[in-house]
């Protein structure tokens, strides 16, 4: 499954714990790349993930504790 996170609407956003839980719901990501990607989202640009299909619920879930709005792609 695709995700585009759109924005962080956190009031002091974790870049530490955002560019964590990318590592741990994306396919295949590694830690640079989503530390970069971290930097871009919370600059208010969109960025695109692709999750796991079987950790669709747990990434979801992870993404709203940290604030993060997002669309589904596919």
């Amino acid at each position: 499954m695709k995700l585009n996170l759109l924005s962080c609407d956190a009031l002091r956003p974790d870049r530490r714990a955002i560019a964590q839980c990318i590592v741990e719901i994306s396919f295949l990501m590694s830690a640079s790349l989503s530390n970069e990607l971290t930097d871009i989202l919370l600059e208010g640009d969109a960025v695109e993930i692709e999750v796991e299909d079987k950790n669709t619920a747990t990434a979801l879930r992870s993404l709203r504790k940290l604030s993060i709005d997002y669309e589904i792609i596919e």
